[in-house]
C-alpha cells in the first residue's frame, strides 16, 4: 500500500509554506500540519536579501510582494557619539536582479504565502495538527497528529487523532523540532547567546518613518533601529547584567527606552514586545533516512546579518528539487546526503558573519568600544581598506563540478564558479524588460554566451539534458541588462554555464566537448554510486 503522501511538512512557517508550495507545483502530494489554528500574526523576520526574492519571484508572487515590502538601501552603525563608523550602501541591485535587501512584516508574507499554498491543488494544509511522533519506517514514514485550539501562547489537545503515511517528512517545526529530537542528530553549539528585547512600532508621525536602518554601538545599551516593513520600525535592545525578561518585558520598561530616544506614547503604537535569546548553532546532520530539516530546525543565526529566514527559504529550494530529483527515480537517494553538505557549509558562513557582528555589536565595556570605534573609523577613513562585507558564500561539499562523488572522482574542478552563484539579468520580452528567469521555466539551464547551447550538445548529452528537464538558453550579452552575463563569463574563462533549479552553478565550460563532459558529470554524479557517505564524513 502506497504512502497517502509524497512528503509531509512538519511547520507552516515561511519555510514550510515554500517548500509546500515549490513541491506541490512539481506535481507531488503535499501535506503541511501546523499546531496553530491560524497564522502567527506577530511580526518576526523583517528582512530577506536579493536572492531570497529570487526565490519569490520562482513562487511567482512578486508583484503581491511589492506593497507590503519595501527596499533598505542603507545600514548604518554609529558610534555613542554619532559618528558614522559602518555605512554599507544597498542602493544598486544584487546579483540576483533583486534589491540587495528588503524589509518586510512576516504576517503579511505569510498570508501570501499561505493563498499560494492552498491554491497549489496537491497541497493540503492541515493547520490545528500537532505533531506527536514520527517514524520512519524504511519505505515511508508514519506521522502522529492530533487535532488541537490555541492562540499562539497557549495550544490545547481536543483528542482528535490521526496517523499519516508519507514517503518523506521535512522538519520545518523550529527551535525545539520534534522532527531533529526523533531523527537524534546533535547540535553544534558556538556559546554564542545574548538576550534582546524586540518591540515592533507602528508609528502615527510619519516622519518617524523615514531614515536609515541603524545599529547604535553603544556600550550603555546597545541598539538596533530598523524598519520592519512598510508602515512600520522595529526597536532592538540588549538586556544588560542583571535584567530578566520578566522586568525588561513590563510595557513601562519600554515606554522608557523608547522615551529615551525621544519616542513618546502618542507616537507611536506598541505593536508587540519580547525577549529573544540570539543563539548560534546547527544540526549536524539535516538528513536521516526518510526524515530531513529545514530552517530553525537545522540552525539559528544572531540576526546582525539578516540570514536566518533567508538561510531557511534556501534550504526549502534546494530541498525541493533535490527531493523531485529523488522522488521521479531521476537520482539515487543518496543525492540526498548531500543537501547536508551543499547548505551547511553555506549556512556556516552566514551564523559566523552573523557571530562576528554580533561581537562588534554587543559591546557593552567603554573602553572595549572605544577601541573597536577607532578600528571602525580608521577603516572609514582609508581608501585603500578592503570591502567590509566578505564575497558571498558558496556551497559545501555537493552536487557541483569539483564537489563529490563521480565529478570529484574525475578530477574536475573549475575552480570560482562550481558551487557560486549564477546571476540574473534582464531581457527585452514582449516590448519590455523582464528578469530572464521570468521568460524560462523552473529547472536545470543550460547557458551559452553567444551561441545555441543545443548545437554543443551530442546525442546522448541532449537527451539527458531533455529528460532532466533543463532549458537551453543562449545569452547574447549585447544588452545593457544583459552585461551582468558577459563579465560574468569573463571573471570566470568560460562561455557555457550549467546551472542548477536553485540558481547555483554546477559547473562552466567553453567548448562543445567540454560541455558534454559536463553533462556526463552531471548525469554520473546524479545516478552513479560514489560512497557519499564517506566522502561527506571526510
Amino acid at each position: 500500500m502506497s504512502p497517502e503522501y509524497d512528503v509531509a511538512i512538519v511547520g507552516y512557517g515561511p519555510v514550510g509554506q515554500t517548500a509546500a508550495i515549490l513541491l506541490g507545483r512539481l506535481g507531488y502530494r503535499v501535506a503541511a500540519f501546523e499546531r496553530w489554528p491560524q497564522l502567527y500574526p506577530r511580526p518576526r523576520a523583517v528582512h530577506y536579501d536579493d536572492e531570497v526574492a529570487r526565490v519569490f519571484q520562482r513562487l511567482c508572487i512578486a508583484e503581491q510582494l511589492a506593497p507590503i515590502t519595501e527596499p533598505a538601501t542603507t545600514y548604518e552603525w554609529r558610534s555613542a557619539r554619532g559618528q558614522t563608523l559602518l555605512l554599507l550602501d544597498r542602493s544598486e541591485p544584487g546579483p540576483s536582479g533583486w534589491p540587495a535587501a528588503t524589509m518586510f512584516c512576516q504576517p503579511q508574507l505569510e498570508q501570501l504565502l499561505d493563498r499560494t499554498a492552498k491554491g497549489v491543488a496537491s497541497v493540503e494544509v492541515n493547520q490545528g495538527w500537532e505533531l506527536t511522533d514520527v517514524l520512519d519506517l524504511g519505505p515511508h514514514v508514519s506521522l502522529r497528529v492530533r487535532r488541537g485550539e490555541g492562540d499562539g501562547r497557549r495550544w490545547v489537545p481536543t483528542g482528535q487523532e490521526r496517523e499519516v503515511t508519507a514517503r518523506y517528512v521535512i522538519g520545518c517545526d523550529g527551535a525545539n523540532s520534534l522532527v531533529r529530537e526523533r531523527m537524534g542528530t546533535s547540535l553544534e553549539d558556538l556559546g554564542f547567546a545574548f538576550d534582546w528585547l524586540i518591540a515592533d512600532t507602528i508609528p502615527r508621525d510619519p516622519r518617524l518613518l523615514a531614515g536609515v536602518n541603524l545599529q547604535l554601538c553603544d556600550p550603555v545599551r546597545p541598539t538596533t533601529l530598523v524598519s520592519g516593513g512598510p508602515g512600520r520600525r522595529r526597536w532592538e535592545w540588549m538586556l544588560l547584567p542583571g535584567e530578566s525578561a520578566e522586568q525588561v518585558e513590563d510595557p513601562e520598561f519600554v515606554w522608557g527606552l523608547l522615551a529615551r530616544s525621544g519616542i513618546g506614547r502618542g507616537e507611536v503604537e506598541l505593536e508587540r514586545h519580547t525577549v529573544y535569546t540570539f543563539r548560534a548553532r546547527w544540526a549536524r546532520g539535516w538528513r536521516e533516512g526518510r526524515m530531513l530539516l529545514a530552517g530553525d530546525a537545522a540552525h539559528l543565526m544572531p540576526p546582525f546579518a539578516g540570514q536566518g529566514m533567508c538561510s531557511g527559504i534556501r534550504d526549502a529550494l534546494t530541498l525541493s528539487w533535490h527531493l523531485d530529483l529523488v522522488l521521479s527515480g531521476r537520482a539515487q537517494e543518496s543525492t540526498l546526503d548531500t543537501y547536508t553538505s551543499e547548505r551547511r557549509g553555506h549556512l556556516q558562513h552566514a551564523i559566523a558573519m552573523s557571530v562576528e557582528l554580533g561581537k562588534v555589536i554587543c559591546i557593552s565595556d567603554e573602553r572595549e568600544a572605544a577601541a573597536r570605534d577607532e578600528v571602525l573609523l580608521g577603516v572609514a577613513a582609508d581608501p585603500t581598506a578592503p570591502p567590509v562585507e566578505p564575497p558571498p558564500p558558496k556551497l559545501g561539499p555537493g552536487i557541483h563540478d569539483g564537489g563529490l562523488g563521480a565529478a570529484a572522482t574525475l578530477g574536475a574542478d573549475d575552480g570560482a564558479a562550481a558551487g557560486s552563484l549564477f546571476p540574473q539579468g534582464t531581457v527585452d520580452a514582449d516590448g519590455r524588460p523582464r528578469l530572464l528567469e521570468d521568460t524560462i521555466p523552473p529547472g536545470f539551464v543550460l547557458y551559452a554566451l553567444d551561441a545555441d547551447p543545443d548545437s554543443l550538445l551530442d546525442g546522448d548529452a541532449g537527451t539527458y539534458l531533455e529528460a532532466l528537464g533543463c532549458t537551453p538558453v543562449t545569452l547574447e550579452g549585447a544588452s545593457e541588462g544583459q552585461q551582468i552575463y558577459r563579465r560574468w563569463f569573463a571573471a570566470h574563462d568560460c562561455t557555457v554555464a550549467l546551472v542548477r533549479p536553485d540558481f547555483y552553478v554546477f559547473g562552466t565550460a567553453s567548448t562543445a566537448a567540454e560541455t558534454n563532459a559536463l553533462v556526463r558529470r552531471l548525469r554520473a554524479a546524479l545516478t552513479e554510486p560514489d560512497h557519499r557517505e564517506e566522502r561527506l564524513a571526510s
